[in-house]
This record gives structure tokens, C-alpha cells and sequence, in this order.
């Protein structure tokens, strides 16, 4: 039955992909539109632009063809075989597909400049550039008065970069609305947590990005202060590959993808240039070993747990169970892999709340014997239900 019902949610999943791309061809709806779906579909629902349609043509003309990026090519001469920068005027010079010659005199960077100087130069001096070489990008905006132009170029780490485990790491949990972090000493020992808040619900692209900037200069300065490299989760954030982390459709609408991918390198980026290192670890069932070892014992929340566990890992410490969750262990699972036990432990407790834990007795020996009971206080029926189905299993630990 299992089997048959699993088969029949692929093929329902099939089928819906299948009504779907019908409806696509039989609609002519644009999978992909360059300049925008949005602007695009404003067309037919914007007064503005139904009662003007050459003002959204002109428009839509605007945003489609406001960028333009050239990838850089390791054995041209420049790193680049349309635009050419002169190092020593500033001039920025290429030609157009219609063939005509375009220089930008004084082009210069308010940031970089050394950097883009650099790579050029080096670029230009190399013998073997298709051994040697590293390609150039240059990326032109138009907005309309004025134009940006935008040197792409591989920069070296910096020297003095602190990668040292010796004084302990800090751990760093991604979530939608705050980061949590924890402090570990070289033994991996507890010192301290906390919580940096946000809120990117109702934000737009551009009131989120200053927000995950401020919240990541705290971060990383805290980092600096505390002289110890970060750890972050290597998650897989592409859309194929993401769960619903958090439980229900709304708060992960809320948790984009845009919003790891942001949160990522803004943090790395400001790394980079404070001289931190930051690690990443596998995020296998962080929660649930914060959840169950470590939150009640410290009194923080499941996310500063979730940090704790990450800082751990990446000290190369391992997370065993603890003895009393041996108890729920068939006896095949004795002596497999930890994060297999783990995997077994999370889906049989899967109906107890998350504070449900601050009550548990996965620590007290003594008091697990007596009562037999991991969970003390009340629980709901939901619980108490799920917890029934353990009774008959036999104490292992």
C-alpha cells in the first residue's frame, strides 16, 4: 500500500506538471521575459499603460535594454575582448556591434580602483595568458541621465587572515526573521549566545539588502572583537533542493531564496574584508541535536542551539545521543552512525512540541529511571499519543 500510494503521488505530481506546461502553450504565457514578467503583464492591468500603450512600450524598451555584461576572456590581452582600459589615462574605450567607437575618458572607481588597476596591468604583462591569465568582466548600466560602469575582477585573499580554531569559532544560524549565534571556546565549550533581529516581511529588495547589511556588519564585527573565525550552514539553496524549513508555506515564502543567497554573501563578503574566515559544515539535523542536548541545558532558544551544535561541528566535535534516547533505538541502529540514530530519533519524536523539551529528563538518569519518562509536565493528547506508541520499546541505554 505504502508503495502504491507513493506511486500514485508521483504520477498526480506528473500529471500536474504535464496540465501545467499545456495551459503554458495553449496561453502563449513567457516562461522567461527579458525586462520583467511584472512590467511585462503591466501592459493589460496598469490604467497607465492601457490607455497608453506607447508609454510602456518605451518603458519596457528601458528596462530590457538597460544592462549589458561582457564576460571577461583569460587569453585576451585586457581580460576582455571588447572593452579596453588604459591604466595610466582611465579611458575606457570599446566598439559597438554596429561598429562604432566609444571612449570614456576619466572613468574611474570609488572603490577597487587599486584592485581593477592591478588585474589589468598583471593581465596585460602576462606571456602565457592561457595559462596564466584571468578573464575581465565589465557590466554598463543605463539610468536614464547617467550610465554605471562596473569592473568584474578576481581579487586575492587578504594576508593575515584569521583562520585559527585555537581560542574556538562562532556558529551562525540563518533564520527568517534573526540571526543566532554562538560562542564556543577551543573545547568546545559553551560561552555565550544571542540573537540579532530583523524584520524583511512587507520589505522590498532594497530595504532588506540595509538591513542584512546591518545586521551582518554586527555580526562580523563582533567576530573581529572577538578575534575567532565564523561558521555558517553549507545549505543547498536551489529552489529544486529547498524544504519547507520553518513548517509552513508562509514563512518560507518569507525565507527566500533570495534572502540566504543574501544573507551568505553579505556575511562573507564583509568577512573577507574584516579578515575573518568562515567556515561551513554540514547542516544535517542542527535543530534537532540543539533541540534535544542542548536547549534546555543552556536555556536558549532552538535556533541558539542550532548555532551552538554548528560551532561544534566545525571544531570537529560529534554529537552522540544521549543515553536515554538509546531507549528508542531498535537494536539494528545500535552502533550506526550517529546522524542515522538521530534521523530514527527526529522521526519518532516528531509529534512532541519544540517546548515541550525545556521539560525533559534526557539528562536526569536518576528521574528517567524512576518514571520511565522522558517528558515530564503535561502533554497534549496529540503527544501523549505519539509518545504511546514507545511504550513497548525495551531500554537499551
Amino acid at each position: 500500500i505504502t508503495f502504491l500510494n507513493a506511486k500514485l503521488g508521483r504520477l498526480s505530481f506528473k500529471l500536474d506538471r504535464f496540465q501545467k506546461q499545456l495551459f503554458s502553450l495553449e496561453n502563449d504565457t513567457k516562461s522567461a521575459v527579458f525586462g520583467g514578467k511584472k512590467l511585462f503583464k503591466h501592459q493589460y492591468t496598469l490604467d497607465t499603460y492601457i490607455q497608453n500603450h506607447d508609454k510602456w512600450k518605451r518603458d519596457f524598451h528601458q528596462k530590457r535594454y538597460s544592462r549589458m555584461t561582457i564576460s571577461g576572456r583569460k587569453d585576451a590581452k585586457d581580460g576582455n575582448f571588447v572593452f579596453h582600459y588604459n591604466t595610466e589615462s582611465s579611458a575606457l574605450s570599446f566598439q559597438t556591434p554596429d561598429g562604432v567607437y566609444v571612449e570614456i575618458p576619466k572613468l574611474v572607481f570609488p572603490y577597487g580602483q587599486e584592485q581593477v588597476n592591478k588585474a589589468i596591468d598583471t593581465q596585460v604583462s602576462l606571456k602565457d595568458k592561457k595559462k596564466y591569465g584571468k578573464p575581465i568582466s565589465w557590466s554598463v548600466e543605463d539610468h536614464g541621465n547617467y550610465y554605471i560602469f562596473k569592473c568584474i575582477v578576481d581579487v586575492p585573499e587578504k594576508e593575515g587572515k584569521n583562520y585559527s580554531k585555537s581560542d574556538g569559532v562562532i556558529g551562525v544560524d540563518l533564520n527568517v526573521d534573526h540571526i543566532a549565534w554562538s560562542n564556543i571556546n577551543a573545547i568546545g565549550q559553551f560561552i555565550k549566545s544571542g540573537v540579532l533581529r530583523f524584520e524583511i516581511e512587507n520589505k522590498t529588495s532594497g530595504q532588506m539588502t540595509k538591513m542584512i547589511e546591518a545586521e551582518t556588519i554586527a555580526l562580523v564585527d563582533m567576530a573581529v572583537r572577538e578575534k575567532k573565525p565564523l561558521v555558517l550552514e553549507k545549505l543547498d539553496t536551489t529552489k529544486s533542493k529547498v524544504s519547507h524549513a520553518y513548517g509552513n508555506k508562509k514563512a518560507n515564502r518569507r525565507m527566500t531564496v533570495f534572502a540566504y543567497d543574501k544573507f551568505n554573501s553579505a556575511i562573507k563578503n564583509r568577512a573577507e574584508k574584516m579578515r575573518i574566515h568562515v567556515y561551513e559544515v554540514n547542516p544535517a539535523y542542527t535543530s534537532q541535536i540543539g533541540k534535544m542536548k542542548y536547549m534546555k541545558r543552556f536555556g536558549i532558544s532552538i535556533h541558539q542551539a542550532a548555532s551552538f551544535v554548528i560551532a561544534r561541528r566545525a571544531m570537529g566535535y560529534k554529537e552522540k545521543l544521549p543515553p536515554m534516547l538509546h531507549s528508542l533505538l531498535p537494536e539494528k541502529m545500535i552502533g550506526l552512525h550517529h546522524w542515522a540514530q538521530w534521523k530514527k530519533v527526529t522521526t519518532l519524536l516528531k509529534d512532541i512540541r519544540t517546548s515541550t523539551y525545556y521539560q525533559s529528563e534526557l539528562f536526569d538518569e536518576n528521574q528517567f529511571r524512576e518514571s520511565g519518562l522522558l517528558f515530564r509536565g503535561a502533554l497534549t493528547d496529540y503527544e501523549t499519543k505519539g509518545m504511546a506508541k514507545l511504550k513497548s520499546r525495551k531500554t537499551t541505554a
